[in-house]
């Protein structure tokens, strides 16, 4: 496939709640993760992962999703998105009222056994339910794919085994997958080439992709996927989070690092990067950290 003219404009979906918070050691208040989302959504943000609902004694800092979720101020024009690993955790969302839910498969078979226990079949075979329910409740469901790029046990992944993997999710009727390099180690070359496995047998507009910038080769990576039509991109609010297995990992592409670039390309998003910095200022100080972005360290220097 020929690399298309860049989108002329792209959603972005803002992980910060859910995938930047779940790694970190200290305890994080409801209420915090509330503001944060109000924040985030004030600034023009339009999809968010709000938490997730999977066993809190594997990720604490997601116990009381259910909660941010009640308690949000909610925005009709936003959509307010909860992991689910089983039709347990679905039924928790759907009770707490999150409008969209998002599964995760692994193009990595070592991954799928190390992170959930599971081949990758024995993985999507579990949603089944899930997309069932999810269906009769009118909820939409995104898909992800962990390990697109590269995994920390096998190495390189093979394109075909990630559009494979694609495939079966949108088959089951995931309307939107995401693309993770959840090590952070791919690079634009081997994006593009993951790419054009991918669109082979996927629409462009059913992909989007996540980037950890582990190597520092995230917006250089977005660029690539702009470059092939992909106009949906996830990142992570003053960069935070990471995948634990990595080593060195530095964390999510930054929402404000984003956001900055795109304004330079002229792509459209609908997002006020000061307000944006002002929600990493605030969460970054209850975290009592640094910033990830290296344009929010730039413009408060």
């Amino acid at each position: 496939m020929n690399q298309l003219e860049l989108p002329k404009q792209v959603r972005i979906v803002e992980v910060g709640p859910r995938d930047g918070l779940q790694n970190e050691k200290q305890y994080i208040h409801t209420s915090t993760r509330i503001n944060l989302i109000h924040l985030l959504t004030d600034a023009g943000i339009k999809s968010v992962e709000v938490g997730s609902f999977v066993n809190p004694s594997w990720v604490p800092q997601m116990a009381g999703s259910d909660e941010v979720l009640r308690l949000l101020t909610r925005r009709d024009d936003v959509r307010y998105i909860a992991l689910v690993p089983n039709l347990r955790g679905l039924e928790y969302a759907l009770e707490a009222q999150a409008n969209e839910v998002a599964i995760f498969a692994a193009a990595s078979e070592a991954f799928s056994q190390k992170n959930i226990n599971c081949s990758i079949s024995e993985s999507i075979e579990r949603f089944v339910p899930i997309m069932s329910a999810a269906k009769a409740a009118g909820i939409p469901v995104r898909g992800y794919v962990s390990c697109a790029l590269g995994c920390p046990y096998e190495g390189d992944i093979a394109p075909a085994k990630v559009a494979e993997v694609v495939a079966r999710l949108l088959a089951m009727g995931c309307y939107e997958v995401s693309l993770g390099d959840t090590v952070g180690v791919g690079t634009p070359a081997a994006v593009i080439r993951m790419l054009k496995a991918v669109l082979e047998i996927a629409p462009v507009e059913k992909l989007a992709v996540h980037f950890h910038d582990t190597y520092g080769q995230a917006l250089a990576n977005v660029y690539a996927a702009l470059q092939m039509g992909i106009a949906v991109v996830d990142s992570s609010i003053a960069g935070l989070g990471g995948c634990p297995y990595a080593k060195g990992a530095a964390g999510n592409l930054a929402t404000e690092d984003l956001v900055y670039m795109l304004n330079g390309l002229g792509i459209e998003h609908g997002i006020d990067l000061p307000k944006l910095i002002s929600a990493g200022e605030f969460i970054c100080d209850k975290l009592s950290q640094k910033s990830g972005s290296k344009v929010a360290l730039a413009t408060t220097a």
